[in-house]
């Protein structure tokens, strides 16, 4: 719906509601409240023309009484230098000198806002004057006159970037045409493919297809096919088309892959020569079962004078091509591996990623280490970092390493158990300096031989992840420390940084979990993680346990990759860093380059250079990350398509202005209450109190409260599950 059929929609509804009838000829009413909404009706339509008599055509308002109050409002919105009289009785918006760039927020409804950074709010663009921009392109737009109160409007008057071009969807065929039925819902917009444009695809197929022209009064934009995924439904099909939906690729070139494979295994004697060896230390690596990179081993040795030498070995990704090259490009455009439900797309080659780089065992292998003396305390006496060889002794599964840990017997069990020690110290002291403690329940679901779902099931972080997790953290705090706070001239590095969180988003977050009976204390930074610490410890039993750590997470500003130090808010680090994944995080990779550098004497690198990589990193670690939600998503819907018609419990974990998302208690499955669907009332959202309630009964639904619901519909194409309520638990 165009912004002036919605704002005519609202109008019409108004003047015929009670409260117009009853207040309207009422001194006092809020005109003002009118008066704005007529705005929005001159703003869709910015060179036209109106009279009263127009307007109240366009609005429905037929009685006498509705004509007066919009003549006077329109003589009042152009003695607020709103609105022009071009002749008498005819009226124009006013133009406002002034233009301003921005990036576009396209709603599902086809209306716009563009996020700009000269302006400190939202600039609203109706359907019609986006001149066939869409969401994330990069606009100029003129400003309209406005009432300072009054939300500011404008038009696109030129698409400067497009954020993209290629969309991913469902193709519906006619008979001599056919539309892509477009995934996402930030694109109100069918796209039309003639049938030259096919290039092989058939109805139903799931397809890419790039736009290529979009005539100036066509509804819809033209577009041809680049690749048939596959049929919509079928597992591979959709998995791809999650990929291409955030513009993810697919697969490697072909020059790529053979660019990776010209790379030779042996280990010349001279770089032997010149590493720190230590395929003579006890050795090894911990990783998931399915797991074919491995990109972190960990040695342990006790010294002469009684303290631990504990190695955190990675692999040396950099020695195998250099910055610039066509495979150092390719990573750097990818920026990180992408892991979806089923499968892991990998930053680097095959060759690369899960053969000549990963620490497999019993193979000589080249890394790049952080090294560290450690007292019975786990206190640092000495550190090195530098480059090394080992040779892994044994590939254990977090399992596996779990069950030495347990049993305390079986071989490298006093070793895994040494280290397990010492983490527990390095943990504790962590959490007492400020960390966080966010261990979420991942998602993980059981594939048949199709990859349909078969079963859900959540993973807890145990000891043996803890202890992993717990000398990675050491290493990247560490070599962060190593170059920031050294003695010499400020030198260009790469950190992972975290903000501190929005006080009023803290002060909401707080309000809302007194009516679970918890309580946070925000007087200070150290008040606050420690309260955030002993809450999260006192719902890992309790019902609300996911609701109040996913909003808590949501409290939280986002991490990302930055050359200006701000520290680690969540971690409670003054410096950190990425060190330790450089198989699946071109950061890592950014800073052994960099570290070695310095270690070399190098001056400081180009800020400006590797500012822009971090930039692109951390919007791709955002890509994938969505990506990987997405398919978690599809497979729970997918899950579900079969339990129609089956109640369930549940919790509340969303409010929004279109109804409430349930969190079905045995599987962690949320779905969507419509609010449309729920006639016992009309309902209001109240979104400063996470609600919605009746305007006549009062019934309350709030974030957090124990329902019933039924399964009514399960969208895979939307992602969607759509519940309906029933009596509350």
């Amino acid at each position: 719906m165009c912004s002036e059929d919605y704002s005519s929609t609202i109008l019409r509804k108004y003047f015929m509601s009670k409260k117009f009838k009853k207040q309207g000829k009422k001194k006092g009413t809020s005109k003002r409240e009118i008066q704005d909404l007529i705005f929005s009706v001159f703003s869709a339509n910015p060179s036209k023309t109106f009279n009263y008599k127009q307007i109240a055509a366009k609005i429905d308002a037929s009685d006498f009484g509705s004509k007066q109050i919009i003549m006077q409002l329109l003589a009042a919105m152009t003695a607020q230098e709103r609105l022009i009289e071009e002749s008498t009785g005819k009226y124009k918006l006013k133009p406002q000198a002034g233009y301003v760039t921005g990036i576009v927020d396209l709603t599902s409804k086809g209306y716009g806002f563009i996020v700009s950074e000269e302006m400190d709010e939202h600039v609203f663009v109706s359907q019609t004057n986006l001149k066939h921009a869409l969401n994330g392109d990069k606009v100029k737009v003129f400003l309209y006159a406005r009432k300072k109160t009054f939300h500011p409007e404008g038009e696109v008057v030129e698409i400067l970037e497009r954020s993209k071009t290629t969309f991913v969807g469902t193709v519906e065929m006619s008979h001599n045409f056919a539309f892509l039925i477009v995934n996402s819902r930030k694109m109100p917009y069918d796209i039309f493919l003639p049938v030259e444009g096919l290039n092989g695809a058939k109805h139903n197929d799931k397809a890419l297809v790039r736009i290529t022209d979009w005539p100036k009064k066509a509804k819809s934009p033209f577009g041809e096919v680049i690749e048939v995924l596959g049929k919509a439904g079928s597992h591979q099909a959709e998995m791809h088309a999650i990929l291409a939906e955030f513009d993810l690729p697919l697969k490697f070139s072909e020059e790529v892959i053979a660019e990776a494979e010209k790379i030779k295994a042996n280990i010349p004697q001279t770089e032997e020569m010149r590493r720190r060896d230590f395929r003579g230390v006890p050795t090894f690596t911990i990783d998931p079962h399915d797991a074919k990179d491995f990109d972190d081993a960990l040695s342990v040795a006790y010294l002469n004078n009684g303290n631990i030498e504990v190695g955190v070995h990675i692999a040396d990704v950099t020695y195998y091509f250099d910055e610039g090259s066509m495979l150092d490009n390719e990573a750097l455009e990818r920026a990180t591996s992408v892991y979806l439900v089923d499968r892991v797309v990998p930053m680097l080659p095959e060759h690369l990623s899960n053969y000549l780089c990963s620490l497999r065992p019993n193979e000589d292998k080249l890394c790049f280490s952080a090294v560290f003396e450690l007292d019975e305390n786990a206190n640092i006496i000495n550190e090195w970092f530098g480059r090394t060889i080992i040779n892994s002794q044994k590939r254990f599964t977090y399992e596996e390493a779990q069950e030495l840990l347990e049993n305390k017997a079986g071989e490298w069990s006093e070793e895994m158990i040494l280290l397990d020690t010492l983490a527990k110290k390095l943990r504790v002291d962590r959490f007492s300096k400020g960390s966080i403690a966010f261990d979420r329940e991942e998602v993980k679901f059981n594939l048949d031989d199709q990859g349909h779902p078969i079963g859900v099931y959540f993973k807890q972080p145990k000891d043996s992840n803890k202890l992993i997790e717990e000398f990675m953290l050491l290493a990247n705090k560490r070599v962060a420390l190593f170059i920031g706070k050294s003695d010499k001239k400020k030198r260009t590095f790469v950190y992972r940084i975290h903000d501190e969180p929005n006080p009023e988003k803290l002060k909401t977050f707080s309000y809302f979990i007194r009516r679970f009976g918890y309580r946070i204390n925000l007087k200070t930074k150290a008040q606050t993680n420690a309260s955030l610490n002993a809450l999260l410890e006192d719902v890992k039993e309790k019902k609300e346990k996911n609701l109040i750590e996913t909003l808590a997470v949501r409290t939280m500003a986002k991490a990302a990759y930055s050359t200006i130090n701000i520290g680690h808010f969540g971690l409670g680090f003054s410096h950190y860093s990425h060190f330790t994944s450089p198989i699946r995080r071109y950061p890592d990779m950014m800073v052994h380059r960099l570290l070695q550098a310095y270690l070399n004497g190098e001056s400081s690198k180009d800020q400006k250079k590797y500012e822009q990589m971090c930039v692109h990193s951390s919007e791709m670690e955002k890509r994938a990350e969505e990506a990987e939600r997405a398919s978690i998503k599809y497979k729970q819907v997918e899950f579900m398509q079969d339990k129609i018609g089956e109640e369930f419990s549940g919790i509340i974990s969303g409010v929004a202005e279109w109804g409430f998302y349930v969190e079905i208690d045995e599987n962690k499955v949320e779905g969507l209450v419509p609010m449309r669907d729920m006639n016992d009332d009309v309902y209001i959202f109240d979104e400063e109190n996470y609600c919605i309630y009746g305007k006549h009964h009062g019934r309350k639904y709030q974030l957090g409260d124990e329902v019933k619901i039924v399964i009514v519909k399960a969208s895979l194409a939307k992602k969607q599950l759509t519940f309906r309520l029933l009596d509350e638990v």
